[in-house]
């Protein structure tokens, strides 16, 4: 363990993540699965933002809000997994501070601008349905491009704040951290430090990142569901839903998980449970999210169609 001398106290300069240490036994199993999902998940992400950007019928608000979700998904994954899979097939388990910090920052940003992105993508189902007529005039080019960019900065920015105080802790011992990646309640325990203004900032600004787009979102989905029950037809009000239930299974998974992960107990019997849940919202969740969204959608299978004949065309 590295360490250096800091007023007479042992301060860390290297953490240790456990992972799932407590099952070596599972570790090939484990590797091979979660590597099968990590490609899952970088391919199906991928291909999203793939077909949306070559293919002009796609050019809409809610697919320029989907390609940002995907691609922030990539990103979320990709900041997480490979060092996750490291630790799981390796004997090194060891991370920087440094390398823990940043990868803290880029976990917390992604999902909170995540949270954002969806109640942006919610409000836009909103107009689509509730406001037809007006949707072309409200929804403009200009109008998605400054809710996509506001949403990416407001959350890399309020993360930016709880950095900067994170940064200024000095670690003491012992080194470990019983996660398979950095995450703030791991990190806050093994401060030396007073950290009562970093916890109270910590959780202003994830309150404000998670719970208010939540309310917005219940907001847009009451007055949606209110807008689709007025529909006289069957036919309309299944058509009408149909536009909006993917991002809806997407918020409920997305919120249901993180709801589950921060709100079990904190006693040591309840760990498995809370790694489990980490792992719904940082590798299951991004990958179900481009087949929730494809499963069911007309517009993304007639791209794949237009791209796969277009490929075979090219080969013959």
């Amino acid at each position: 363990m590295m360490t250096l001398s800091w007023e007479n106290q042992t301060v860390i300069v290297e953490f240790v993540l456990r992972g799932f240490s407590s099952i070596l036994q599972l570790n090939i199993s484990l590797f091979i699965m979660f590597c099968i999902f990590y490609i899952l998940t970088i391919s199906g992400n991928i291909l999203i933002v793939f077909l949306v950007l070559c293919n002009h019928a796609l050019h809409t608000p809610m697919y320029f809000f989907l390609v940002n979700l995907s691609f922030l998904e990539v990103c979320y994954t990709s900041n997480i997994v490979p060092k996750m899979l490291l630790i799981i097939i390796a004997d090194q388990k060891t991370i920087s501070v440094v390398g823990c910090l940043a990868q803290f920052y880029f976990f917390g940003s992604l999902a909170a601008t995540e949270c954002l992105l969806l109640a942006v993508m919610s409000y836009d189902r909103y107009l689509a349905i509730c406001q037809p007529l007006r949707y072309p005039i409200l929804m403009t080019g200009s109008l998605c491009f400054r809710l996509a960019i506001g949403s990416w900065f407001c959350c890399f920015f309020l993360t930016a704040i709880t950095m900067v105080l994170l940064c200024r802790q000095n670690f003491c011992g012992p080194n470990e951290i019983d996660h398979f990646f950095c995450d703030f309640a791991p990190l806050i325990h093994l401060s030396c430090m007073d950290t009562s203004l970093i916890e109270t900032v910590a959780f202003a600004t994830s309150s404000a990142v998670t719970l208010v787009p939540f309310f917005l979102i219940t907001i847009s989905y009451s007055c949606i569901l209110i807008a689709i029950l007025r529909i006289p037809s069957g036919t309309g009000r299944k058509k009408a839903f149909s536009t909006c239930s993917s991002h809806l299974t997407v918020v409920t998974v997305f919120y249901g998980t993180l709801i589950a992960t921060y709100l079990v107990p904190s006693a040591n019997s309840s760990q498995y449970l809370r790694k489990g849940f980490s792992l719904l919202y940082t590798i299951l969740t991004p990958m179900f999210n481009p087949i929730i969204y494809s499963l069911r959608n007309r517009d993304i299978h007639e791209a794949l169609k237009k791209c796969l004949s277009k490929k075979s065309d090219f080969l013959i």
